[in-house]
Order: structure tokens, then sequence, then C-alpha cells
């Protein structure tokens, strides 16, 4: 359906499509207006607006936001029964200034496909179901475009698809760059070109193997270690075949020998023997289906020359019921429920499917429609503007990676820039902050604890590139260097362009993501060995998908040592181990209630990071969980009447980092009935007993001092095991501490000390915490001064020690010969 688009008013009648009766049929039409007349009438279809929940996208741009491009994405509910919708955007808070209007929308998603100025705007849509019929108009919702948007409009679709060369290759260039490319391969790529022909000389001597993996054996357990030797290995065994010929196709393209390119045919067809919903079709194992279809997408385009009729049709019957199982799978559920972890790499592989298939296979025109709406509308899912992501720093590395191959394709065959999206001019930042030069550990997220930050370097050299940051790239330059990105994908790229290196000089040393409800506070932004490291998380995301740590959960790493750790390995996904342990709120540093923590692996297990000041001397950061914590029952306690009841009316926890010295960690928790209180802590190597309530841990040659100093009287214990341990391939263990409240009370306030430092050095003087009226007021010594720290317990509380005074706000003021350094936190 085409979608028909007006400007600045509504249509005139004469601009609607052209209809009425005229006298040759008016007799047929007053007999059918008669009839119409005594037929019962149909009921008017009605719009689905029950507010978004978690796992949705939700109505965009939603009441009060601040759009950063221009014009916005528009997103809504679709509702079952409607064929196409209608979208009016006024100009300030009505529609009596109609800026802009589009009828025809088939999707419950639309950008339009040329700017809006910036200002204020309401927005509305409605639909129309198979009948004609119109449903009334939705709830109106106001917004405003920054003055300074990124204008990223999305062309029609008639103009998009038609972008596409009718030739090929189309996929990283267009037929008309081949020759550019050659040219280049003699002259300035020639070094990266040799490599390609190295690669394929090894290729043509040992090509890879063609036979149809195998499929799993009958009676196979999902995420045994049989499955998953299957599972990944069929991914790897994929990739090895079709991306050797994705290889051999292009440098043959290229300039290379004609060998490559009858090697790179073979495999090509003998891969279009496989069944295409067997061991390697994407809902089957999709770990080996997507790589299969870019990689058969990309080969065919670089090869097509080569092909003969037969065989191009052959390809083609391949690729349309591979294509349409992943667009089946996709469409229309990623537009509104974008939140699946693989189906945020499918959506932009489908689109290159449809690109390198458009014009030849039925419904490829609807991938290539479908993947630049995702782009433009929905796009990215675990992060905002400001450049985080929710799931950790190996899934930003690799989701990422991914992505930037599409944007490769986009720029040149569909005439989008991804990088002008703000997350892409603040991206980097991400990995300078969680992992400064010489780190290892990545954060929060599944697989991330041996992480190095050098692993970061060639991503980060693509994003300083594509933003022109100094900074970006002076964290590159630190992590060894800007890595060529290799194979065809490096060489179409070429060699980067220059970009002067910035030391952070004039930047903070820490930082606060607020959309993933996480904070970076450093002591060092340029040398981890110097460096003190404090994470927290208190996400908006909650702990779905493979960011799953539980909120106001915090680590503390110092002098490139771990020392307060999340804990477990996950030995493959979902199993007992990485379920029960690693996504509860047992493995992390927070705490439990009568032993039971925050709604696991669950978007609405939220937390929100209230507030955050950073200065040289003093970081504060503080999160509220207490939402998180409610029992779920299960379906059979659901049809027993069972509801599901909240723990905590609160648990906010705030963060005082002296820097570098000390972490003041406190609690404050208020549950719904008298309950006994768990407080976590875990470590590389075991806790020392130090006195009634200190302990000690160390790693390498740094280490922890720990000082719980409120409440008294707290029970503690400590174990190596996990609860349930990993497969045995498995071998590390790390130690978790429990410390539990006396007795069972409504309200509890924790307030706790850990003091890093090289073993070397002396530890601190012993802190004191006076307990007062309405609160408490921590004094500590500190190497080059002092600190005193007003702690309210009661909303409202008037604190008053050393000429400071709080009325119900937390004040911290430390001491050094430089002067005094004053944080307050409402």
């Amino acid at each position: 359906m085409r979608v028909r688009i007006w400007g600045s008013r509504p249509p005139a009648d004469s601009e609607r499509p052209a209809g009425g009766i005229t006298r040759s049929c008016f007799g047929r039409s007053l007999l059918l207006l008669l009839a119409s007349s005594l037929a019962p009438a149909a009921a008017a279809p009605v719009l689905d607006e029950a507010p978004a929940v978690e796992g949705e996208w939700g109505y965009r741009p939603g009441p009060g936001t601040v759009s950063q491009v221009t014009p916005p994405g528009f997103t809504w509910r679709p509702t079952q029964g409607i064929v196409s919708y209608e979208l009016e955007c006024g100009k300030g808070t009505g529609f009596q200034e109609i800026a802009y209007r589009a009828e025809g929308i088939t999707m419950n998603v639309h950008c339009p496909p040329r700017v809006l100025p910036p200002g204020v705007y309401t927005w509305r849509y409605r639909g129309k179901d198979a009948e004609g019929q119109l449903t009334p108009w939705s709830q109106a919702r106001t917004f405003e475009i920054a003055q300074s948007a990124v204008e990223m409009p999305l062309p029609t679709r008639e103009e998009l698809l038609a972008r596409v060369p009718k030739t090929h290759p189309r996929l990283f260039m267009r037929p008309e760059d081949v020759a550019r490319l050659r040219e280049r391969a003699r002259g300035d790529l020639k070094p990266q070109f040799d490599r390609l022909v190295q690669r394929c000389e090894l290729l043509l001597q040992s090509p890879p193997p063609t036979a149809e993996p195998p499929k799993y054996p009958p009676g196979t357990v999902r995420n045994s270690e049989e499955w998953r030797k299957i599972w990944w290995g069929n991914r790897t065994y994929t990739i090895a075949a079709l991306d050797s010929a994705a290889t051999l196709a292009f440098t043959r393209l290229i300039g290379g020998k004609e060998e490559y390119g009858q090697l790179a045919r073979r495999i090509l067809m003998e891969c279009a023997k496989w069944n295409p919903k067997g061991s390697t079709g994407y809902r089957y194992n999709d770990e080996a289906g997507m790589p299969y279809n870019w990689a058969f997408s990309r080969t065919y385009t670089f090869v097509n020359d080569l092909l003969t009729d037969e065989e191009r049709a052959i390809c083609r019957r391949v690729m349309k019921i591979r294509g349409d199982e992943m667009y089946q799978h996709l469409y229309p559920r990623h537009l509104w429920r974008p939140y699946a972890s693989h189906s945020n790499r499918a959506w932009h592989k489908l689109g290159e499917i449809g690109i390198a298939f458009l014009g030849e296979v039925e419904g490829a025109e609807e991938w290539v429609w479908f993947a630049a709406n995702v782009f433009a509308n929905v796009y990215p899912v675990w992060s905002d503007d400001e450049g985080g992501w929710h799931e950790g720093m190996a899934y930003w590395a690799s989701y990422l990676e991914r992505f930037s191959f599409w944007a490769d394709t986009m720029k040149p065959v569909l005439g989008l820039d991804a990088y002008k999206k703000p997350f892409f001019s603040q991206v980097g930042y991400y990995p300078m902050y969680l992992m400064p030069p010489g780190t290892t550990g990545g954060g929060f997220g599944d697989l991330t604890p041996e992480r190095k930050a050098s692993s970061n370097a060639r991503l980060v050299a693509t994003f300083a590139t594509q933003a022109g940051n100094g900074h970006w790239q002076w964290y590159v330059e630190q992590l060894g260097g800007n890595p060529t990105t290799g194979g065809y994908i490096g060489f179409v790229r070429g060699a980067l362009p220059s970009v002067k290196a910035v030391p952070p000089d004039d930047l903070p040393a820490s930082r606060l993501f607020k959309g993933i409800g996480q904070a970076f506070l450093n002591s060092n932004l340029t040398d981890a060995k110097q460096n003190v490291r404090v994470l927290f998380k208190s996400s908006p995301f909650g702990t779905q998908s493979h960011g799953y740590e539980a909120n106001n959960a915090f680590s503390l790493i110092a002098y490139g040592e771990r020392l307060l750790v999340q804990t477990g390995r996950r030995d493959s996904y979902g199993t007992p181990h990485h379920r029960d342990w690693m996504w509860s709120t047992r493995s992390v540093n927070a705490i439990t209630v009568d032993g039971r923590g925050q709604v696991p692996h669950s978007a609405a297990s939220r937390g929100e990071i209230t507030a955050f000041r950073t200065t040289p001397a003093v970081d504060v950061v503080v999160g509220e969980a207490g939402d998180a914590y409610r029992v779920v029952p299960t379906a059979a306690e659901r049809e027993q009447g069972a509801q599901e009841r909240k723990l905590l009316d609160r648990f906010t926890r705030t963060l005082i980092f002296l820097k570098p010295d000390l972490l003041v960690v406190y609690d404050r928790l208020v549950a719904k009935q008298p309950s006994s209180f768990e407080y976590w802590l875990h470590a590389v190597n075991q806790f020392e007993t130090l006195g009634p309530n200190s302990l000690r841990t160390q790693t390498g040659d740094v280490v922890c001092d720990i000082d719980f100093l409120a409440p008294a009287g707290l029970g503690f214990r400590q174990t190596n095991e996990y609860d349930p341990n990993p497969r045995p391939r498995v071998k590390i263990r790390e130690w978790h501490l429990m410390a539990t409240t006396p007795e069972k009370r409504r309200q509890v306030e924790f307030v706790t000390l850990c003091a890093p430092r090289k073993a070397s050095a002396a530890p601190l003087p012993k802190a004191t915490l006076e307990s007062v009226e309405g609160g408490y007021v921590l004094r500590v010594k500190l190497p080059d001064g002092e600190a005193t720290a007003l702690l309210p317990a009661r909303e409202g509380a008037v604190l008053k020690a050393d000429g400071l005074e709080s009325r119900g706000a937390l004040v911290v003021q430390r001491t050094t010969p430089q002067g005094p350094t004053r944080v307050e936190v409402p």
C-alpha cells in the first residue's frame, strides 16, 4: 500500500483520491445505498490504546519528551483488525495547524520522509479496517524537537527501494564502485588486498567442508554439553564455509584470480543444497541460521556474474524460504516488542538478504523496508542518546560490530548514514569510562569478567573516525593504536581517516549513563593500574536479557585488581548455575530480604539512579530499587488465588566515593513487614576476619578493608560454593560473604566502609559513626585530610555536625590541603 503524505495542512477534497457517483452508475449506486441502509451497521473499529508494559517499546515520542532527531520516529501499539493507519502531527499543542500528515501506513511505526523544524508538536493516529472504517483518533501526545536536532528523515518506501542498484554487487558497495576499489587494490589498499589474496590462496589449497552439518540427535537435552557442541559448532562450521566463499568471491571481484570466484561459486551451490529448515534453519538454530543467511547473500552478490540462470534460480528459492522464515519471526513483533536479544542482530541481517535479492525474490522489498523502519524507529533498544548499553560490554562489542556492517551497506546502497544518530555521538564514552586503559573486567552483563580493555580498540576506532572524536581516538591509542578490521569488510572500509587524539584532561573522571541506570566512578581515567573504579547499577531496563544483575549492586576494582565483584561464570545460557545463581540477587554485592531477592531476569525489576554528583575529590550516586523486590507467584499458585506482593517500600543505596581512598555505602531499607536482611559481598579470595565487624579481602597486591559500622550484631558466614555450582569444566570459585541482621525489623540502615589500598600502604584510621536523632554522622580520617558525612535516616531530618547542616539531604564535606569540597544530595 502506498503511503500518502501531506505537508502543512490537511488535504483538500481536490487532493483526495477521485471518487463520486456518475450518471451511468447512479441507479446501481442508489440501490446499493438503500441496501446498505437496511443492513445492520458493522461495529466501528476501536484502537487498542492500552499503556505499554514491560518488554514493549511504548508510544513514542512520549509526552514531554525532547527529540534529538528530526523527524522523530513515531510508534504506537498495533491493533488487531487494523490494516493501515493515519498519522497527524500538529504544530504546538493542538491540531489547528497540521505540520505533517500521512495515511496508508501499514506498520505501527512511521518516520516521515522530511524534516520537521525545531519546536513543539502534538501527534495522534487512527486506524482503518479492511472495510475502510476509521477508528476515532488516538490520545494526543505533545513533544518537542530540539534546536540542535539531527536531520534524519526516512525516504518513502518507493524512493528507498529505488536507490538499490538493479545489478550486482549491492552489499557494502554499488556496481559503480568496483572500478574504484580495483584501482585502490593496486594502490593505497594493496597491503589489505594482499592479505585477502593470501587468505584465498590458503582456501584454494584447503577448501572448507560443505557437507550439511548434523541436527541434534533424538533425545538431546537443550543446553546440555552435547547440545551446546552442535548448537555452536554448526555456527562456526557455517561461517567457515560461507564466509570463506564470500571472501573468495569478493577478492576475485576486486582483481583476484578467476579460480577464487569459481571456488566461491562451488561452495555457494553446495551450501544451497542444505535444508533451509534443517540444522542451519533460522528457527531451528539461529546461531547457525543467521550467518548462513548473511554470508550466503554476500557471496551471491559478489559472485553473481559467474552464476548461471539456473544457479541464480536455486539461490533465490533457498533465500525465499530462509528470508520468509526470518521475516515471519521478526515482523510485526519486533516493532513493538524489540527486546529479544538475538532479534536485535537478526533484523539487519534480514535487511542484507533483502538488498541482495531485491527484485529477484518475492517479498525481499518487505524485508528491506522492515529493516529500514527498525533502524529509523526502534533502534538502539538497549540504550538512549547517552551511549550506554544495558547488556554490558561483551554484548556492546558483539552487537554493535555486527550493526556496523549493516551501516557499511546502508550508506552506499540506501543513502542512510547510521552514524548521524545521537547515540553514536556518545557511544565511545561507555567503554572509555567503564574500562579505562589497562582494565580487565567489563562491568555488568554476561561474559564480562575476563574482558580486557584492549579488545575494545577496533570498534572504538571505527566510532572515533565516524564521530571525529579525539577523546575516543586517545583511548584507542592508549590501547595500542588503530587495529584494522580484516577481511573484505576491512578492505571496503579502507584506511581509517586520521583523527587527532585528545587526552581526557578536560573530562570528569566519572560519568553517569542514566538511560541504562549505570554510573562509573573513577579516580584515574587514564591508567587502570592507578585507578580505583566503582561500578553501580540501578536500571530502568531492570534485570532483563544479558544485563541481569540486580539493581543497587556495585563492584569495586582497584589498581588493576578485582576486589568486590559480581560472581559466577556462564557455563551455557540458561543452565541452573546461570539461571539460579548468576541471575539472582545473591550473586552480586546487594541485599536480600528474608532470603528473597529482586525479580530475576525481568524488565519489571526496575531501579533508578535518582542522584549523581561528581567532583575531583568526591563522587556521590544514589539508587532506588525497592520496587524490584516482589514475590511473583507461579501459574499454579495464581490458580490457588496467590497474588504478587511487594517486599519493600524502599531500598535506597547511596555510594560516597572519597577518591581514591574510601567507598562509603549507605543503605536505607523499609520492608512491608518485619524481615531479616542479608547483606552480600563477594570477592575473588576468602574474607579475613579482623574483628567483630571488620574484614579484609586481598587480590594480588591490593587489599580492601571492610567495616560494617551499622547495624550492630550482624552475623557473618562465607563460602566459596555457588548455589548451584557451574558445570565441572568451569573451575573458578569465588567467595561469598553474607551478613545477616540479628532480628526481624521493618526498617534498617547499613553503613559500610570499603577502603582499597596497596598491600604496602597503611590502613586508614578507624572511622567513627555517631547515631543521632534522625540519622548518623560519619567522620573519617584520610591520607590527605578528613571528611564528614551527614546521613539522614528519616525524611526531613535535621542533622548538624562540624559546621554542616542538613534538612533531609545527604551532605558530605571533604577537606584537603587544597580546601573543602562539599556535596549535597536531596
